[in-house]
């Protein structure tokens, strides 16, 4: 067993390159924890292993994520939002801020928006198509901007602006520009608390921002930064896997043709390639105890990251792991987190994918690269910046 490795997962070129899924499988035989290096991060704990990376994500008391739940920040830095943001709290505050949003993405209110949705994917395959060549990545990314635009309710008027910040915050070149972009996005969600705060609708950003903790209105600041949160979580989860899974769709027609024969159940599909996909590629803690995590010696203010990539693909935890069964059963995949901090938007982005994988495979015969593929660099999430195809219409 090893300690350390020289190996920097950090390092979002690891994740485009062909001998990484090795490599990781390497490292996860060696050791389920490793002591890595960060070029930016300094020195983390790497969780590789299904079980050990469950471990953490369960026991929010030891492993907590109020000083970050994502590398990058730098050693020593404390994101802005920490204890105030879902993302950056721990229960049982944690619960509290979740509570308001939680009805807009409980299974019963995505059901009734599941018709929409799907007309809203055919049509946006029904242009490509029309097209015969598109970036798929542009294509998919338009849904769940739009699906977001109704859940804040965005008026008519803004939707185009809106959509164009987001496009810069979330697709943006560099993270300056990405910066840019939400620099734009957050004065615009704190002027609609405002306003919402006084003439209340029936819509998320109402509902967030007239919820009361202990009696008390959250403070305007916490409305828009958990606002924030929640647009990037369920814009980014369904755009990347939605293009990466289409991506593997595209490269294995067996896959496809089984899929649009209806051999395989599109629920089942997802949870597949959300598995296989794991776009968001860690899930970052900090303990709050001195503790032992698989004969390691963890100690209170370390920082602990679940690489959940690795532990989608533990062959402890998944028979033939590296093979893609479409009708794997069951997929207790940890894509969607696992534990108090489980996505709170995972049936909502199911709907999506499923809309957006259906549409594709209901509108075109045939989906074939037209170009290069371009990979983001990122250990956010890991997804395809650029993905252009041909589409032959059914």
């Amino acid at each position: 067993m090893v300690t350390t490795t020289s190996v920097d997962l950090t390092d979002p070129a690891l994740w485009a390159d062909p001998e990484t899924p090795a490599l990781v499988a390497e490292l996860r035989r060696e050791a389920p924890v490793h002591r890595t290096d960060s070029l930016d991060d300094g020195p983390i704990w790497s969780v590789m292993t299904y079980k050990e990376s469950a471990d953490v994500l369960r026991n929010a008391a030891v492993f907590s994520s109020e000083s970050g739940s994502l590398l990058g920040a730098g050693v020593g830095n404390v994101p802005v939002g920490s204890g105030r943001m879902m993302a950056l709290t721990d229960p049982p505050k944690h619960r509290e801020l979740r509570a308001p949003a939680n009805p807009f993405f409980a299974k019963n209110g995505v059901r009734g928006a599941s018709r929409s949705i799907a007309e809203r994917a055919g049509e946006l395959f029904d242009r490509a198509v029309e097209q015969g060549e598109a970036d798929l990545v542009d294509v998919v990314s338009a849904l769940p901007l739009a699906v977001m635009c109704d859940l804040l309710d965005v008026p008519e008027k803004d939707r185009d602006m809106m959509v164009r910040v987001c496009d810069v915050a979330f697709l943006g070149a560099t993270p300056e520009e990405r910066r840019a972009g939400h620099q734009q996005l957050i004065p615009y969600l704190m002027h609609q608390v405002m306003l919402r705060r006084t003439d209340p609708k029936d819509d998320l950003i109402s509902m967030m921002a007239t919820y009361k903790v202990n009696g008390k209105l959250m403070p305007v600041e916490d409305v828009v930064l958990n606002l924030d949160n929640i647009v990037v979580g369920g814009v980014q989860t369904v755009r990347h896997t939605a293009a990466m899974g289409l991506h593997t769709l595209v490269n294995r027609p067996d896959l496809w043709r089984a899929l649009q024969r209806g051999e395989v159940d599109m629920d089942s599909a997802v949870d597949e390639l959300l598995r296989w996909t794991s776009v968001g590629l860690h899930t970052l803690r900090t303990a709050t105890r001195d503790i032992e995590l698989a004969g390691r010696q963890i100690r209170r203010g370390d920082r602990v990251a679940v690489w959940v990539w690795s532990a989608n693909r533990d062959p402890e935890a998944f028979e033939a792991p590296e093979e893609i069964r479409l009708d794997r059963s069951p997929n207790k995949h940890l894509a969607l987190g696992l534990g108090a901090h489980y996505c709170i938007g995972a049936p909502l982005a199911k709907t999506e994918l499923s809309a957006l994988f259906s549409a594709a495979l209901e509108k075109a015969a045939t989906i074939e690269p037209a170009g290069p593929v371009e990979y983001n660099r990122s250990i956010i999430n890991f997804g395809l910046d650029r993905f252009p195809v041909r589409l032959t219409p059914r």
